[in-house]
């Protein structure tokens, strides 16, 4: 290898025969990311990733297409779970040879790009994508792999009514003949969308919510729901899934079951660890090499980790959805107090009617408090679930207010971004 443009400030960076094959543009494009985003890390203004993607961008329109080429792409995408499904992929697939990820969770082009140039040599990438961005990234990188997680509501304001997203996923997947589709077969809107595919890999994962899917997305009719099964009059239903999730245990196509044995919480850790599994295997991962490797996993991006505040163990929590609410919400210590930070920034949506499609009940007979930038929104939904609670803007000032050893700190994404950076995470 070579010395070529500097990666940062005066920082000379070796440049392979496989870079140096690359387009003289494309190339260029890479060093001016890197050199974007060393300046970015350098002055303090975040971790560079999505601001050298942009510059790549602009140099090279066709910067990620060229530089997915040769590579095995797998895109991981829904509304919930898409970091740590990408994560507990990314760690599988060490075991096959070194992986470029987006593990900082910037899911749109730029952030997408950023992770391939970051990684130019590596023979495979798995590259969580917002829903929103699936069509524009996956025309470009025709991934081997694409794993649909689930579809609910999402910053109504920004994404829009779940069904057209269906819809959107469902022409993305027709026009991909070549690429593997992975689906959780419990969603029938993911189910709906994977049906494009010839030959869909099916999750039996499981789907704590069904508020998104009372109504038929090809037909309009209602959905019937019996057990784990569902069905419309027009024909649409529930296929019979080759792996299967029942509690810590994952069914493997053939026979037998495997207990997991996680180490991250939850029945929505369980249901991506299921789908992650499924895909890996499908990509020549032996299926004890995945468990073994999902296994070892136990904290996401700054998620479940715990830090003290004002003489409190606190653990941190991420939900941005009613349906990720929902889950998250079971995930807590009985009786424990918790604090909720709730923010309405573009990151999160303004809209803040799901407020009301939380299940805020299920914290009644707990200290509570109400925080963030719309605690005072948080806090009227607090009172007509009939949930006592204290109002305290400051998060961490609002731990300092209760009594106890632990607390639970609940917060959507710009406020539990604001909180790592104040853990010092970043």
């Amino acid at each position: 290898m070579t010395p070529s443009s500097p990666a940062g400030l005066g920082e000379p960076v070796l440049v392979s025969p496989l870079v140096r094959a690359l387009p003289r543009r494309t190339r260029l494009a890479i060093a001016g990311a890197r050199l974007a985003g060393a300046t970015s890390r350098r002055c303090g203004l975040g971790g560079g990733g999505v601001i050298g993607g942009r510059v790549a961008l602009k140099l090279d329109p066709r910067a990620l297409e060229r530089l997915g080429r040769g590579r095995t792409v797998v895109l991981v995408t829904g509304t919930n779970g898409k970091t740590t499904t990408a994560l507990m992929l990314s760690r599988i697939l060490t075991s096959l040879g070194p992986v470029a990820a987006n593990a900082d969770g910037a899911n749109m082009p730029d952030g997408v790009l950023a992770a391939l140039v970051a990684a130019p040599e590596a023979p495979l990438a798995v590259l969580e994508v917002d829903e929103n961005y699936v069509s524009e990234v996956a025309t470009q990188l025709r991934p081997a792999c694409l794993v649909l997680l689930n579809l609910s509501r999402d910053q109504l304001d920004r994404v829009g009514e779940v069904r057209a997203t269906e819809r959107e996923l469902r022409a993305v997947v027709s026009r991909l003949p070549g690429t593997t589709v992975v689906a959780n077969c419990d969603d029938p809107l993911v189910a709906s969308a994977a049906l494009a595919c010839a030959d869909p890999v099916w999750v039996g994962a499981g789907q704590g919510w069904h508020g998104d899917a009372l109504a038929c997305a090809r037909c309009g009719q209602a959905m019937t729901h019996e057990g784990v099964d569902w069905r419309c009059t027009c024909g649409l239903a529930r296929p019979y899934p080759r792996w299967t999730l029942e509690g810590d245990r994952l069914g493997l196509p053939g026979s037998g079951s495997v207990p997991l044995g996680l180490g991250l919480p939850g029945r929505a850790n369980a249901a991506n660890a299921a789908m992650a599994v499924a895909a890996a295997v499908r990509l020549g991962v032996p299926e004890e090499t995945a468990i073994e490797r999902v296994r070892s996993i136990d904290a996401v991006a700054g998620r479940y980790r715990r830090a003290r505040v004002a003489g409190h163990s606190v653990r941190l929590l991420l939900a941005k959805n009613p349906a990720g609410w929902r889950e998250t919400l079971r995930l807590l210590e009985p009786y424990t107090p918790v604090v909720i930070a709730v923010n309405s920034r573009e990151a999160d949506g303004r809209d803040m009617s799901w407020l009301w499609d939380v299940p805020f009940e299920l914290l009644a007979g707990r200290p509570v408090v109400a925080a963030g930038e719309r605690a005072t929104d948080l806090a009227v939904r607090l009172t007509y679930a009939e949930v006592q609670h204290t109002v305290a803007r400051d998060p961490l000032a609002a731990v300092g207010s209760l009594a106890g050893e632990s607390v639970e700190l609940v917060a959507n994404y710009t406020a539990f971004r604001g909180l790592k950076q104040r853990f010092g995470d970043g």
